[in-house]
């Protein structure tokens, strides 16, 4: 088995299982690594209700990545398939990620979810499903007119980066 096969095998079963925001976000950081060779650490999760239209954003200049809590539980709602909502999540934060190592481009950001998929995944994966066709194409079957959610303060996710190292 070739070194880019077993890759392959290891991410799709860990995004299958992951439990977490934090287990995804270690999927995407090696998705990432393992394809471009990028990196970065340090990054903080906020869960805040944002329009549906967006899904997640990375404030520019910032160590900061905050997620639709609301689209999340739309679709944990909806679908029950949890591997389903790891693959939402890791294409929310994948895009982020991608612009926190500096790409700035909706368009280049968009096609490098992608081929990051494509290349850890397979092109049959959910994830890479979702990363071509966009995440809003889970909602396509879900009526959100009576969705009226009430608004909750941002939140930021314990625990989300595991860097092992403190500063005092």
């Amino acid at each position: 088995m070739s070194e880019g096969n077993a890759s392959v095998d290891k991410f799709r079963s860990n995004i299958d299982t992951a439990e977490s925001y934090a287990e995804v976000w270690q999927i995407v950081k090696g998705t990432v690594e393992f394809s471009l060779g990028k990196r970065r650490g340090s990054m903080m999760l906020f869960l805040d209700d944002l329009p549906l239209q967006l899904g997640a954003y990375h404030p520019v200049g910032t160590n900061n990545i905050v997620l639709n809590r609301g689209l999340v539980e739309i679709v944990e709602a909806s679908i029950s398939a949890k591997h389903v909502v790891n693959a939402l999540v890791y294409n929310l934060l994948l895009h982020e990620y991608l612009h926190a190592l500096g790409e700035l481009s909706e368009t280049k950001v968009r096609r490098r979810v992608v081929e990051v998929a494509r290349t850890c995944f397979g092109e049959e994966h959910i994830a890479t499903v979702i990363a071509r066709k966009t995440p809003w194409v889970l909602l396509q079957n879900i009526s959100l007119q009576a969705v009226n959610a009430p608004k909750h303060v941002m939140e930021i996710v314990k625990d989300f980066e595991k860097t092992g190292e403190y500063i005092v």
